[in-house]
């Protein structure tokens, strides 16, 4: 995809993507957020179509909104959501299963569907928590570290890159791009604690985006993987440019809950 194509987008998705963690009540930024999951659950169920195992997307919304509850309405255990959402795909998929070929069907599509929900739905909601618990510094300290390191990982990948990293996955992404994405991304958490975040020391501030990076380059060739296995370059082509929301979070997927749990414990 051309830069004349990307750009544009990146701006409006950027600025929005300011204004929400600036500005947004805690609700209103919630809601925005299960917006962002709803478009990603969909395109993930869409690429599973592809492969005919027949996820049942209201029955998947269904669930990543109940998982999202144990987020939002803090005194609500995670617990006695997993239990919501096994209770509720048991009791729809026995509501389903009407015909023969449904029910030959119902272990793939419970899987997938219940798969989907807390593949996006459970894991994006921590941002939501970085959000209310920890400010909005935190967060643009989080994004500052996964785009600037995955322009790092793309521009060394572009000039150095020879060696693949999964050349069947993501062919495109190497070592050399794996290493300058570190590189830059150590380096983008060093600007960002100078900037907004000098509570954390730096050292710990550069450890940690070396982690989270590490982290995020891992989620990203996952997504990938749904990708490759039904045969298509992006989840969707909603985004002019950049493909579907499930291709922008990707990286955020599994980095997401990754820094939380990180600056939960190594972050006094």
């Amino acid at each position: 995809m051309s830069l004349v194509q990307r750009t544009p987008t990146a701006i409006v998705l950027l600025a929005l993507l300011f204004a929400a963690i600036q500005w947004a009540p805690p609700t209103v930024f919630f809601l925005v957020l299960q917006g962002v999951v709803v478009l990603a659950l969909v395109e993930f169920y869409n690429l599973a179509r592809r492969k005919r195992l027949q996820p049942q997307r209201a029955a998947g919304i269904a669930a990543a909104f109940l998982l999202s509850a144990s987020f939002y309405f803090r005194t609500v255990p995670l617990s006695l959501t997993l239990f919501g959402v096994l209770f509720l795909l048991g009791a729809y998929y026995l509501a389903y299963a009407r015909t023969l070929e449904r029910i030959m069907a119902v272990p793939g599509s419970m899987a997938i569907t219940a798969f989907g929900a807390l593949y996006v739905g459970f894991t994006l909601n921590f941002i939501y928590l970085l959000r209310v618990e920890k400010g909005p510094s935190y967060l643009y300290f989080f994004f500052a570290v996964i785009f600037i390191g995955d322009t790092g990982a793309y521009l060394f990948g572009k000039l150095l890159g020879k060696h693949p990293m999964s050349p069947l996955v993501s062919p495109r992404k190497t070592w050399e791009g794996c290493a300058g994405g570190l590189v830059l991304a150590g380096l983008g958490a060093a600007a960002a604690q100078q900037l907004i975040l000098k509570s954390v020391p730096l050292g710990q501030a550069v450890l940690c985006a070396l982690v989270i990076h590490a982290v995020a380059q891992m989620s990203d060739p996952l997504e990938s993987l749904f990708k490759r296995a039904v045969g298509v370059k992006d989840s969707s082509n909603l985004l002019p440019g950049h493909g579907g929301f499930l291709d922008r979070v990707d990286s955020l997927i599994l980095a997401g809950p990754a820094f939380y749990f990180y600056i939960l414990s190594f972050w006094k």
